[in-house]
């Protein structure tokens, strides 16, 4: 071998290492944060994620732009497509109670690189994002008082022109950013409350635009004359659904907070249902009354609802739109504020991420560390940087989050249940070692008829007739289907999503390879499911697994796909960055690294024949590592 190349045996631990998985503990409720969190706060937490400035702004341009009145049907078919991924969420939110979300879903069922880098890009999600929200209430306050500040700011410090910043210095921004994070800090109680008495007085003001509305409606503005109600056409509406699917983005607040919780297994579901529920029911009735009041084709993309109201006359009801957009606004920024750091934690808690930030204050309970610090830096980006450019790049951060976490529910849910690392009564003292990757796990001899099937393995009812399916080893037929699915989903959306205009296929071959990549999608769901999936009983699981999984994996794709390359570029950009930061410290600094033996030792299994049904499976490790014990005078030789 030349000198100094690593050898094959090194390059397989290291892969090893880049792929390990962090043990599930779904029992645990042992936390160093408060629970303290109960259903209604985990709810009011969601929407407050949900419903801020997108209702106010998002609504009319995409009714201007897109959909005209069928808006609501874009943001009908959005909450449905939201719910697929939302479910997903549920589900690892009530299994693994625990603060980290995608990042956390993606450690215990993909592995760790992976897992760090879906950390790394829900860091920026929230970075910028909470930036963002902090800007869009800058300025909708500086529009109540006729731009006065924004006035103020440019006589007395000035403009320029440079690429990536902003025109002036947003101080009010950056301002709003440091308060709310002061109120972070005080605790998940203090800033449960303060959530809670906005997440109010925005519901209540919702529900005036909607009855006020109903009252100003005029169905004329669907007729014909104005251009009917889905003047765009059905290419409209799902334009409109693709703009629309942002707005239910802020549901993760709630599986990032269920270690906060006092009851996550019931909570975490219900609060993630009720508030998509809410957020979807707002959105559509208020686009309805906003399509209603005046023409689509004439509202304000900046403030359609308090503009809609200043023209039939209602200035006053516009004035109380603008202060109930602040409130919204105030929502989003506390749920990013909120979610930030608890991420942060998770991932320095792992070691993946410098050690700082997984110091908690012992009065508060909260990641104090990681509230000042990247309260500090979400502050900066909102006084200097042009946002506008960036907040497209939020889109795939999270549509590749929500990947993830779809695809982590199929690998758990064939995955054998972890073993209780408790040892039994009838052999005290005994190691009994975990595999968390359904391809570590072994099936011995003889066992298969005695005992019921185990997730991963065909269903008995099935083998008569897809019995070259059930002589696959345990795990692999079904990480073969993972694998071609998730392939196969990538080309199908390629092709719908490219196929007339990048990749100049013929209309032929457009047609085969869509049949082709149809045929492999479906196939791999019908494998998928004629293969055993785990049951829990006290826990919530998605219904029709692995169908809703596979259809939120296809539509997170196909809408990452629609993003431009530009966004593709900067994503890859800090890709990079996130792996430098992860081979610089994270590998060496990774809590797994003490689970791991100082060397490889081989382990070796001897199944002795027996005359019971049951086999019996003797470890033996290498003579080295055994210490001598000298028989007792109690205990006889026994022959072979």
């Amino acid at each position: 071998m030349v000198r100094g190349l690593p050898s094959t045996a090194s390059l397989a631990r290291f892969c090893q290492r880049l792929n390990r998985l962090k043990p599930l503990e779904e029992s645990t409720m042992e936390t160093s944060l408060r629970r303290c969190l109960s259903t209604l706060d985990l709810t009011l937490l969601g929407v407050g994620g949900m419903v801020g400035s997108g209702l106010y702004v998002l609504t009319g341009t995409v009714a201007k732009e897109m959909a005209g009145p069928a808006v609501l049907l874009s943001f009908a078919v959005a909450a449905v497509a939201s719910l697929l991924s939302a479910l997903c969420y549920a589900e690892f939110g009530a299994r693994l109670p625990r603060t980290g979300s995608a990042y956390l879903f993606t450690y215990v069922s993909m592995g760790e690189l992976w897992a760090f880098l879906i950390g790394w890009n829900v860091l920026l999600e929230y970075l910028i994002g909470g930036a963002a929200v902090a800007r869009a209430w800058s300025g909708y306050l500086d529009s109540m008082f006729n731009h006065r500040i924004h006035n103020f700011t440019q006589a007395h410090i000035g403009t320029w022109q440079v690429p990536l910043l902003a025109h002036y210095p947003d101080f009010l921004a950056a301002g709003i950013i440091l308060l709310a994070s002061a109120f972070i800090s005080c605790g998940a109680r203090v800033s449960s409350w303060l959530n809670h008495a906005f997440s109010v007085v925005s519901l209540v003001l919702i529900l005036f635009i909607i009855i006020l509305g109903f009252i100003l409606a005029r169905p004329h503005n669907w007729s014909a004359e104005e251009g009917g109600f889905a003047p765009f056409g059905f290419s409209g509406i799902m334009a409109g659904t693709a703009t629309c699917f942002y707005a239910f983005v802020g549901f993760d607040v709630i599986a990032a907070s269920s270690e906060e919780a006092r009851n996550p297994k019931r909570a975490v579901p219900i609060a993630i249902s009720i508030s998509l529920g809410l957020a979807a029911g707002a959105y559509i009735l208020v686009s309805t009354v906003l399509t209603l009041m005046v023409p689509w084709h004439s509202l304000n993309p900046d403030s359609a609802l308090a503009d809609a109201f200043y023209r039939r006359g209602y200035s006053w009801a516009g004035f109380i739109v603008a202060a109930g957009s602040i409130c919204a606004m105030n929502t989003v920024l506390l749920s990013s504020l909120f979610s930030l750091p608890r991420i942060v934690y998770a991932m320095a808690v792992d070691g993946l991420f410098f050690q700082v930030f997984a110091r908690v204050h012992p009065r508060t309970q909260v990641p104090l560390a990681g509230i000042i610090v990247f309260g500090s830096l979400m502050s900066f980006l909102a006084l200097l940087l042009d946002l506008e450019a960036l907040v497209q790049f939020l889109s795939i951060g999270t549509l590749l989050a929500y990947t993830f976490v779809a695809t982590s529910i199929l690998v758990l849910r064939f995955q054998k249940a972890p073993a209780s690392s408790s040892p039994g009564p009838a052999s005290p003292g005994s190691r009994v070692k975990e595999y968390h990757s359904f391809s570590d796990h072994i099936q011995l001899v003889g066992t298969e008829q005695a005992s019921a099937p185990e997730p991963g393995q065909l269903r008995p009812a099935l083998r008569p007739y897809l019995g070259f399916l059930g002589r696959c080893s345990p795990g692999a037929a079904v990480a073969w289907a993972l694998s071609i699915l998730v392939a196969s989903a990538i080309t199908l959306d390629c092709v719908l999503v490219f196929g007339d205009s990048a990749l100049h296929l013929p209309y032929w071959g457009y047609i085969l390879l869509l049949l082709l990549s149809s045929v492999a999608f479906l196939l791999s769901l019908l494998v998928l499911g004629a293969h055993q999936q785990q049951r829990q009983q006290d826990t919530f699981q998605i219904p029709m697994v692995p169908l809703t999984p596979a259809l939120s994996i296809l539509l997170n794709i196909c809408l990452m796909l629609k993003l431009s390359y530009l966004t593709w570029l900067r994503f890859s950009i800090w890709l990079l960055i996130g792996l430098a930061v992860y081979f610089g410290y994270g590998i060496w600094h990774s809590k797994e690294n003490e689970r791991e033996p100082p060397e490889l030792t081989t382990t070796r299994y001897v199944v002795f024949p027996s005359t019971s049904l049951e086999e019996t499976v003797q470890t033996v490790q290498p003579t080295s590592q055994v210490p001598t014990q000298e028989p007792s005078p109690t205990e006889q030789p026994t022959s072979p």
